[in-house]
């Protein structure tokens, strides 16, 4: 079996580290891979910001929420094609090869948004962005994964989660440092060109995944890598395992080089493995985390903070709690196990948006009055739907929603949670209501509520981020036997992606049909059923070595008695 069999040792998280001063390589080797998950977690979280100021320049990007909800999703239908591609680029070229495909692609997306004269233009950029990103979401950590010592794998795999989170924080340092600069959205943009050219040129002086040269009967190459990688008492065992994981997929196979879907789905382990990989991959998205990433501010605008800025660095919080969950991430993966973590983590992301939910709903049905006496104030900027309605029982919510066209909410200046004024959304009436210290909502009402949002994300956050955030990536990295691995890495990432094309593309005309705090709430559900996804078809995979992962989905079915607990072929407790 491949990787040989090693004990589950208590401390990876620390031998991890300590590996930096013992054998710097694999972490030169995981960290130099790992950019592509920054550049992941960058594209997720500087949309977010960058879309405040994109409807500002652009007047047709603001009025019509199907074009925001474009740009953010034809980089996810991108890497949707990114990402299928990928896994046919990874067996046929290599883990190394698709990583430089991927930074060259992002490169070129960067450029061509920072430089987008339209709205057109701009979704052109976001389309080769997102081939980069697809491409590298599923490389990155199979090439950690299949470069990393078995007993510290589930910790090395989590430095790309750990970079996709910091990658998120990192674009919301940079939103807001570029908030007051001339092109705002233009830098925010451009400024992912840097990681993406950084990873193109460390990758050049870096190696091929060990076990892909091996498959390609390039031995000798492989073995000088797992001699670097390995300690000494330890590479002869890993090399014959890897020898032998080969020799016996070319004897069932006849040749290492023949896959196809029709064989994916008569194996018993791989459709055992695809069920638990795509499962979890599909989960992730549907438990509504995009929508937390891609449109971050505009929840908060929507919770009663009107300001671009504010919405900003309240955003930046949440991101933050994800880069930390990450870390949490890093240290408990090797200790308590992939299948525990999911199973508190979905069990807190269950809470979080039933507070969310209930936020949302005393948000809307408690927004400020309109008072005829602050809207004549604006007389002559008055809402025309306002003015021909009896405007009996019109409050801040029903103003939002006018049309034809568009108007906003001009908070009292006493207090904001006062009556106030309904009133044409431009940027005139803007800049006149801002002018006599009013606040302008055309996102969101004030709220009392509004703090008890906030804390609902950083809950979803904090549970999301250590479980459901890292460890469907770590699973799809091991989960799958050799020979196809990168096929159905292929496979998990796609629907990956195409369920966060699904999210994306419908979170804000969720919000607008049924509203913020319904949208939650079937996220919510969502979030049960995937809890019982995991408790009865996700193996535990902790500690194990690749080739056991696969001797164990080969006597493992569903479990729909979750609770009892599960024995092996050996009649030992896989659990």
């Amino acid at each position: 079996m491949e990787g040989g069999v090693h004990e589950v040792d208590a401390s990876a998280f620390r031998e991890c580290f300590s590996l930096a001063w013992r054998n710097p390589y694999v972490l030169r080797l995981a960290f130099s891979a790992g950019i592509g998950g920054l550049l992941f977690g960058y594209d997720t979280g500087v949309i977010s910001g960058a879309l405040l100021y994109i409807r500002d320049d652009f007047p047709s990007v603001d009025k019509k929420t199907w074009l925001q909800e474009s740009i953010v999703s034809t980089a996810v239908a991108g890497a949707i094609i990114g990402a299928a591609i990928g896994g046919w680029v990874n067996d046929r070229f290599g883990r190394k090869t698709s990583i430089l495909v991927a930074d060259f692609l992002f490169f070129v997306g960067a450029v061509i948004m920072a430089s987008a004269p339209n709205p057109t233009l701009l979704i052109v950029g976001r389309v080769f962005v997102g081939l980069g990103v697809g491409m590298a979401s599923m490389t990155s950590p199979l090439y950690i994964s299949e470069a990393s010592p078995a007993r510290i794998r589930g910790a090395l795999v989590s430095t790309n989660g750990f970079l996709i989170t910091g990658g998120q924080f990192l674009s919301y340092l940079i939103n807001l440092a570029f908030t007051k600069a001339p092109g705002t959205w233009r830098w925010m943009l451009g400024v992912a060109a840097l990681p993406a050219l950084t990873q193109f040129i460390l990758m050049l002086f870096l190696p091929e995944s060990p076990r892909w040269l091996y498959r390609k009967r390039r031995e000798e190459e492989a073995e000088a890598i797992l001699r670097k990688i390995y300690p000494a008492n330890e590479v002869e065992g890993e090399i014959q395992a890897l020898k032998e994981s080969v020799e016996a997929e070319i004897r069932e196979e006849g040749s290492s080089e023949k896959i196809n879907l029709i064989k994916l789905l008569k194996t018993k382990t791989v459709r055992r493995g695809l069920v638990a990989g795509v499962g979890l991959q599909v989960f992730q998205q549907f438990v509504g985390i995009n929508t937390v990433m891609y449109y971050s501010p505009t929840i908060v605008q929507l919770a009663g903070f009107a300001s671009n800025q504010t919405a900003l660095a309240l955003s930046l919080v949440t991101s933050g709690l994800n880069a930390l969950g990450s870390i949490v991430s890093i240290y408990f993966i090797d200790r308590t196990g992939r299948k525990k973590l999911l199973i508190i983590s979905l069990c807190g992301v269950v809470l979080s948006l039933g507070v969310l939910s209930a936020v949302f709903h005393e948000t809307t049905s408690h927004s400020p009055g309109i008072s005829r006496q602050e809207t004549a104030h604006f007389a002559a900027y008055s809402c025309p739907a306002y003015q021909s309605a009896s405007a009996t029982g019109w409050d801040c919510m029903k103003c939002l929603k006018a049309s034809s066209p568009d108007c906003g909410f001009c908070a009292a200046a006493a207090d904001k949670l006062y009556p106030g004024a309904c009133l044409i959304s431009n940027s005139t009436v803007k800049d006149l209501c801002h002018g006599e210290n009013r606040l302008w909502y055309t996102r969101g009402c004030p709220s009392r509520f509004g703090w008890l949002a906030l804390i609902g994300l950083a809950l979803y956050i904090i549970f999301f981020s250590p479980g459901m955030g890292t460890v469907p990536w770590i699973v799809n990295s091991e989960i799958y036997p050799l020979r196809f691995r990168g096929v159905c890495g292929g496979i998990a990432a796609t629907a990956n992606w195409i369920s966060n094309l699904i999210v994306a593309q419908s979170f804000l005309s969720l919000t607008e049909a049924i509203g913020t705090s319904w949208t939650f709430l079937i996220f919510g559900v969502i979030s049960v059923i995937a809890l019982f996804f995991v408790l009865t078809c996700v193996p535990e995979t902790k500690g194990l070595p690749i080739e056991e992962v696969e001797k164990m989905l080969e006597h493992r079915a569903a479990r729909f008695r979750f609770w009892r607990k599960e024995t092996d072929g050996d009649g030992k407790d896989s659990n």
